[in-house]
């Protein structure tokens, strides 16, 4: 009998680094007899993005309906449980494992990125949903000490995030750049009381690259966050930067990054899906996760958004820039070993509910 799997996470809310998690999953699926139903923040456009029926992930009925009639609750990956911006997210989800629970479903987190959890109540929240799980897989190892400092006590596996088994690269038309300037993707995010620094310091540096003849591309993972950031970055600079807010798939931003010469990112995913594509991301830490990233691929530990400015960056571009030789072989080792590692994902999901 084909198993039913209902799965959860910030899927169809217009984050580009969600989606090619989702992308990755059913890529990792491909030959596995399964059927799928997704929590989506917009259900038309994942099923004709994906072609996967669709339920509204705010309608607690039709969530609780589509509960009841799967074998298990799958989270594919990401960093859902969380209370860095709000205990809404480590809330909805924990509740969303206790009703699985509670309807004798079997629970399945995988690709998990533990965290930031601050809170007494999210980390309650949090450990409460990781100790129900049946199947347990982390993506970095840092995630993996944050669950035992949590107390959580089930069997935990490392493995990766499952974005490393996006679809290759379609053939693409050539570079991205302009009048002979190397493309070089910017990913920035908001990050609270950060947000005018992280402003100020890509604006600035986006000149700093334009007069040294790269042509910066600005990158909206997320539409509705990192939207309206990348526009006030653009005014501050004049407004004639390029920019991907048109892209709204991950395979689509995945075949443009291919044709990029480099990236820079606050954005995980704007990382992992350089990696995917052969090109070593010089990433921006504001979250152990992007440092956890960086070791994965053998790249050097990233600058710190504490008290970074635009001509700091730039500089560590440039140096970043005089190894990139040897940070592109490192990242072509790596990713086929991080893709490797996305499949426990899958081989536990199958171990679990097929074999």
């Amino acid at each position: 009998m084909t198993p039913h799997l209902l799965l959860a996470g910030y899927f169809g809310c217009g984050n580009l680094g969600d989606d090619s998690i989702l992308l990755g999953f059913m890529e990792g699926l491909k030959d596995v007899d399964v059927d799928l139903t997704l929590l989506s923040g917009s259900p038309e456009a994942t099923f004709r993005a994906y072609g996967v029926r669709s339920t509204p992930r705010r309608d607690l009925r039709r969530v609780q309906e589509a509960i009841e009639s799967c074998d298990a609750l799958v989270f594919p990956g990401g960093s859902v449980f969380q209370d860095v911006t709000s205990l809404r997210s480590v809330g909805y989800y924990s509740t969303l494992v206790r009703r699985a629970k509670k309807a004798g479903k079997k629970v399945l987190l995988l690709g998990q990125g533990v965290g930031p959890l601050t809170s007494f109540l999210g980390k309650r929240m949090a450990a409460s949903a990781y100790n129900a799980a049946d199947v347990l897989v982390v993506r970095d190892p840092g995630s993996m000490n944050t669950l035992r400092s949590l107390g959580v006590s089930r069997p935990v596996k490392v493995g990766a995030d499952l974005a490393f088994l996006m679809p290759p690269a379609r053939d693409s038309a050539g570079d991205f750049g302009v009048a002979g300037m190397k493309a070089v993707g910017i990913a920035p995010r908001p990050f609270g009381k950060h947000t005018k620094n992280v402003m100020a310091a890509f604006g600035d540096l986006v000149r700093r690259l334009y007069q040294n003849s790269y042509m910066p591309v600005l990158i909206p993972m997320d539409r509705d966050e990192d939207g309206p950031l990348i526009l006030e970055i653009e005014k501050s600079q004049g407004g004639k930067i390029p920019d991907l807010r048109k892209i709204d798939s991950p395979r689509s931003l995945q075949d443009r990054i291919s044709r990029m010469h480099g990236m820079i990112a606050m954005r995980l995913h704007a990382g992992i899906l350089a990696a995917n594509v052969g090109i070593p991301p010089l990433m921006v830490s504001y979250d152990p996760k992007v440092n956890e990233l960086s070791k994965r691929l053998g790249l050097d530990s990233p600058p710190d958004l504490e008290g970074l400015n635009g001509q700091r960056l730039f500089e560590k571009f440039m140096a970043f820039e005089r190894e990139h030789e040897r940070n592109a072989a490192s990242v072509a080792r790596q990713r086929e070993k991080a893709a490797q590692e996305a499949l426990l994902n899958v081989e536990a999901l199958k171990e679990c509910l097929i074999q």
